[in-house]
């Protein structure tokens, strides 16, 4: 029986670690080809491609820092050369940087705004074309800090309010050939997480549980596949922003 992503290519950023490792298994177990993208964490991504491989699809890390606009266009050629085509794009690279209104500096809040909301948009940028050709979709991650706004980080506040905003137009833009929407996750947990992260997410959300990576990749999953959904948030959070 053919799986729904056989044929097709995605590349999910940040997919060595966490969040970003989670959507790029469960893609490929559902058929596609995985560019695996990474900026520190090579022997992370190195088994993620080990993991796909296995399954028996293709996969490939691919190195990039997605601060630079100069360094994303080459990731996405260096995709579009290695499969041949972009069916998917994740931006799932992020970063959660502490910043309240005393301890904001420029250096934060340029790092926040430039990983969070810079990197994803020259990404849709560049791989808007292949995606064009595709009929191709893309998943952004924004988070619960865009919608409630977390006065100790600020900047990360404001940098996933504004990939939220970039969903919408970037919905709008790339329409009707690309479709693109976000999840913005919350309460969820991994290994390794603090104990009391848990025990705080549990009392916080109606659900009272803590979501976990594999929910995160079956919302991404549900997304690629939602063929009249688009310009739309996916909020995961346990009924936490209720």
């Amino acid at each position: 029986m053919e799986k729904k992503l056989s044929g097709r290519v995605a590349l999910v950023t940040g997919a060595g670690k966490r969040l970003g490792r989670a959507v790029a298994l469960r893609l490929a177990s559902e058929g596609a080809d995985v560019a695996v993208h990474f900026r520190g964490s090579g022997a992370e991504a190195r088994e993620v491609v080990g993991e796909i491989e296995k399954m028996g699809r293709r996969a490939v890390a691919m190195r990039a820092e997605l601060t630079s606009v100069e360094g994303i266009r080459a990731l996405v050629q260096q995709v579009a050369h290695e499969f041949g085509r972009i069916d998917v794009l994740v931006n799932s690279a992020a970063n959660f940087l502490p910043s309240s209104v005393i301890s904001t500096t420029e250096e934060i809040w340029d790092a926040s705004l430039d990983t969070n909301v810079k990197g994803p948009f020259f990404l849709a940028q560049a791989a808007a074309p292949w995606l064009r050709r595709s009929n191709g979709t893309i998943v952004n991650f924004a988070d619960t800090a865009g919608m409630l706004g977390w006065t100790g980080y600020i900047a990360h506040s404001v940098s996933k309010a504004g990939m939220i905003m970039l969903t919408k137009t970037l919905a709008k833009a790339l329409a009707p050939e690309v479709r693109v929407n976000a999840i913005a996750p919350g309460t969820i947990t991994m290994p390794g997480d603090p104990l009391e992260w848990k025990e705080e997410f549990v009392k916080i959300a109606p659900l009272k549980k803590t979501g976990t990576p594999e929910d995160v990749a079956e919302a991404v999953s549900y997304l690629v596949s939602a063929n009249f959904l688009t310009g739309q948030v996916l909020v995961l959070d346990g009924g936490r922003t209720l």
